[in-house]
């Protein structure tokens, strides 16, 4: 995890366990990485398997499975609108797949190369009123202070023993 630039978060959609796990995973990202968000796509897979789907495509219909007495109707389906909601809550991309049938597979690898180059782009943007660091010395800019740099960056130079060494200006 510590060395990924971006992840597909996946569940089945014949698992609800599953999803249910989606935002653990999504969490655990963002404290590994020590970032407020990170490159992921949320992907419901086995959309082949319609017919065992416990994450459900839309709220009007309960799921119902054949068994050896009455039918039974099962009360845990998930709307796709609920996968995307949760997907607009992890601020990423949402895309229904089948791996077996190669359904947009490639389409998912795809998106989630298109989001690690568009959030290394942002990163790389420099900051005209951020600070920077040089050969392991770390330059405040005028009128900053050393709460303008990462959590990351001060862990990082705590950790080398770096201390700040002065003003540019």
């Amino acid at each position: 995890m510590r060395t990924g630039e971006g992840f597909l978060l996946v569940y089945s959609i014949t698992s609800r366990n599953s999803f249910e796990e989606i935002s653990t995973f999504h969490q655990q990202i963002l404290r590994v990485k020590d970032k407020d968000s990170f490159p992921v796509i949320l992907i419901a897979n086995k959309c082949d398997l319609e017919y065992e789907r416990q994450v459900g495509m839309n709220g009007t219909y309960p799921h119902t499975r054949p068994s050896p007495g009455p039918s039974v109707i099962t009360t845990d389906d998930v709307t796709i609108t609920e996968g995307r909601d949760l997907a607009k809550h992890l601020g990423c991309r949402f895309i229904e797949t089948s791996a077996k049938q190669r359904i947009n597979v490639d389409e998912a690898f795809s998106n989630l190369v298109r989001e690690i180059r568009k959030y290394n782009k942002v990163r790389s943007v420099p900051s005209l009123l951020g600070s920077f660091e040089i050969e392991d010395h770390f330059f405040p800019f005028p009128g900053t202070t050393d709460r303008t740099a990462s959590h990351a960056q001060r862990r990082a130079r705590r950790s080398r023993g770096v201390q700040p060494t002065g003003w540019i200006g």
